[in-house]
């Protein structure tokens, strides 16, 4: 079979940067097929991307060698905008990629430069726009959409410009489950028609059907080969900072026979062997939740924005108890960021009330508020402003203008909490993803709110971050904070929130302890969501636990 892209001894360090970013990479990508890649943050995956279609080294600067091939071209011999003809790039902060009012625009840009016709375009925009669920959005205005929203748009946009071969830096991040399962299909869709996908991403999950994996540690291509291999070398796995897929892992340390890559796999064998004997005729229900006296509470609140017609959020009955762990999920547009703006102020509801400890938020003072709710925001760049770590952190203690004693005190505690301790002086721009995400937590966490709201924590970041990041807020619960959690990570929802809000179209559908909800898949399929395999696996079994841990010391208790 022939070639889409060919690399050859490629090496690449940016300007001024001590350590290459790529380290003589060898490896090809066939025609039609689909290459997942993997790594820990840093490990070179972002730059391989932009060497695929020219942004290295024609315009991101520093030392090339080696050669990148694609369809029979070197790269470095042609221009960006020849090789956008043929590589379609994805950004891993797909934000910077969007320029156009509105969505229609947006979709229509490459087919315009491409010089097709009015009615080839128009039919362009109708097939990408529904392959990435956005027909109902398309008069909407770009700025009006939720972050999953925008990441469909970005990947909708290139679609309509057909590249004969699709690069995607990390581009289901954003995405609720069903949307990401939407995408993930895009390859079978892709190999139908002969074009190739290259994916970064860090969910083992995604990797299952790939033609390939490849592996990258500190700038190499540590391993490269099929799923069925590389997904069961667990310490392969952990060395490139990839977590293990969660069947493998459970099969692995009970010691069972094979290593299922799915949850079906995993069923049959169990049921082949006769691994778990189970009464399954029981309700699987966790614990109740156990508020405090209510922190935050929506009343009959109802939000909508100015440019459109739909409500954002409509009539919102919600109690939030104080030191309680909660996390709000739902499908991409349902409100929850929307929800969660009304918590500190940012946005003010449209009809009903919206209270903090009893009060109503507009009787507040902005200053008051800051320190009763905390927000981190969805992208940390959006709150990343100040030239040094220690200044950034520190900002919103200056503004209260609490006393020196204080603010220093206050900065410590809340970088040793976040691991920043040693960040000080750096320059914040400059931080990696997961970096700066633990900065703009610190600088929350500063003014010590009583409640702190994340809004997808968890974007962007390797395992090893992820589980580093909800670690610090399992941290700061247990020290008193009430956690709000936004998220489409659902095993990082099933194995750290005690309470779940489920919501769908700007309503709340279903509220209450976790392992409730994730034992409802079909409420959970009703908002878009599907369980990680782990409580996929645990539902079918007929398991509390929602934890690999867990799991394995139930599977190994005593039967009653």
């Amino acid at each position: 079979m022939s070639h889409a892209i060919n690399i050859h001894s490629l090496s690449f360090t940016y300007g001024q940067a001590a350590a290459p970013a790529l380290d003589n990479v060898a490896a090809a990508v066939e025609d039609g097929s689909f290459v997942v890649v993997m790594g820990h943050g840093g490990a070179g995956k972002s730059t391989l991307c932009c060497t695929m279609n020219g942004l290295i080294p024609h315009f991101f600067k520093g030392a090339y060698a080696g050669r990148v091939i694609v369809g029979g071209y070197d790269v470095a011999e042609y221009s960006i905008a020849a090789m956008s003809r043929m590589v379609g790039l994805i950004f891993q902060d797909f934000e910077a990629q969007l320029f156009s009012s509105t969505v229609e625009l947006e979709m229509a840009f490459g087919p315009e430069n491409q010089q097709l016709t009015r009615m080839d375009i128009g039919q362009r925009i109708t097939r990408y726009l529904n392959l990435v669920g956005l027909t109902r959005k398309r008069k909407r205005e770009t700025t009006t959409l939720s972050g999953g929203e925008k990441q469909r748009l970005c990947i909708g946009s290139v679609l309509a410009a057909e590249p004969g071969i699709l690069v995607m830096d990390e581009a289901t991040t954003d995405l609720d489950p069903a949307g990401r399962r939407d995408v993930l299909s895009l390859a079978g869709v892709l190999r139908q028609e002969g074009r190739t996908l290259v994916m970064v991403d860090e969910s083992p999950e995604t990797a299952v059907d790939a033609d390939q994996i490849w592996l990258m540690k500190e700038g190499r291509l540590l391993a490269k080969g099929p799923p069925q291999k590389l997904l069961a070398d667990l310490p392969l796995l952990e060395s490139c900072g990839v977590g293990a897929l969660p069947t493998v892992a459970l099969f692995s340390a009970l010691g069972w026979p094979g290593l299922p890559l799915t949850v079906e796999e995993a069923l049959a064998l169990i049921d082949q062997y006769g691994l778990v004997s189970r009464d399954r005729s029981q309700p699987i229900t966790g614990p109740a939740s156990l508020p405090g006296a209510p922190i935050l509470s929506a009343q009959g609140l109802s939000y909508r924005y100015a440019a459109c017609e739909t409500p954002a959020l409509q009539d919102i009955d919600l109690a939030i108890g104080e030191g309680e762990f909660i996390a709000i999920l739902g499908q991409n547009g349902s409100g929850k960021t929307t929800l969660a703006k009304h918590f500190n102020g940012l946005l003010k509801p449209t009809s009903g009330r919206m209270l903090v400890s009893g009060r109503l938020t507009s009787a507040y003072k902005r200053y008051e508020l800051a320190r009763q709710v905390g927000y981190v925001f969805q992208n940390p760049d959006h709150q990343i402003f100040a030239p040094t770590v220690r200044e950034e952190v520190s900002f919103g203690l200056r503004v209260l203008g609490e006393d020196a004693k204080t603010l220093e005190r206050n900065v410590a505690e809340a970088m040793a909490v976040t691991g920043l301790a040693g960040y000080e002086d750096k320059t914040p721009f400059l931080l990696s993803r997961g970096e700066k995400q633990r900065v703009a937590v610190a600088s929350v966490l500063a003014i010590k709110p009583r409640v702190i709201v994340l809004d997808e924590p968890m974007t962007g970041l390797d395992d090893r971050h992820q589980r580093d990041a909800l670690e610090m807020l399992k941290r700061l619960h247990r020290m008193g904070h009430t956690i709000v959690m936004i998220t489409h990570a659902m095993r990082m929802a099933e194995a750290y929130a005690r309470r779940v809000v489920l919501m769908k179209d700007g309503r709340i559908i279903g509220d209450g302890p976790t392992r409730s909800i994730f034992a409802d898949e079909t409420l959970l399929s009703e908002a878009s969501l599907i369980p990680s395999p782990l409580a996929r696996l645990s539902n079918r079994l007929g398991l509390a636990s929602l934890t690999l841990e867990g799991i394995i010391e139930e599977i190994k208790a005593p039967r009653a």
